[in-house]
């Protein structure tokens, strides 16, 4: 059975999370406390950041429950971790949401999505994804997808390359997933996304190293 750690910083919709991967086989741990955690983290084959609210309230949270170095450090052992919804924009080096320095484990900013007249903010609903560079999370050839959506923020990559998906939003197409090394992270819910998401988070359980 794959174990996965739940990093729980006070910002994430964990029940749904952890729901989608028991669904899917997986053992979830929550890890709230990098110490006393310790043994729980090291014996995970991956590690998920989920996220719903602000910018820089997350990241003090993060810095205050030390949960910033475990991921900092798990990361620069090269070891998986996914991030979903503001778990993604948090991987990056800043946001205009905020002041606050990002996990920077990403290059790149998360930028305002565009207001224009007749796309409202948040950006609520389901998509179809568009499809970037292959990844484990949407390999080439992948069925379409139509996926749900939460977001007023959309991260800018500085290397477009690393946007495994985009999603049309006011006449443009902004950053949905990314992948890059062992990093993977989706804006929109895969928990919530019925049968397509079930389908990324299978896609990426069935990558995992042993």
């Amino acid at each position: 059975m794959t174990r996965l750690g739940l990093i729980d910083y006070g910002m994430g919709n964990l029940h749904s999370v952890r729901r989608a991967f028991e669904r899917l086989g997986a053992e979830v741990l929550c890890v709230a406390d990098p110490h006393a955690d310790a043994a729980v983290i090291d014996s995970c084959r991956a590690l998920v950041l989920p996220g719903v609210g602000a910018f820089d309230p997350a990241m003090d949270r993060l810095r205050a429950t030390g949960l910033e170095q475990t991921l900092l450090q798990w990361c620069a052992a090269d070891r998986p971790l996914l991030g979903i919804c503001l778990g993604l924009q948090l991987l990056f080096e800043a946001s205009d949401e905020g002041s606050s320095r990002g996990l920077a484990l990403l290059p790149g900013r998360v930028r305002s999505l565009p207001r224009r007249s007749g796309h409202p903010i948040p950006h609520m609903g389901w998509e179809p994804l568009i499809p970037g560079t292959p990844s484990p999370l949407l390999p080439a050839g992948s069925p379409e997808a139509w996926v749900y959506f939460v977001h007023s923020f959309a991260a800018d990559p500085e290397d477009p390359a690393i946007s495994t998906a985009g999603v049309a939003f006011a006449d443009t197409t902004v950053t949905a997933a990314v992948w890059q090394g062992a990093i993977g992270a989706c804006q929109f819910h895969p928990e919530k996304s019925g049968r397509a998401g079930e389908a990324i988070l299978r896609r990426w359980l069935a990558w995992l190293p042993a």
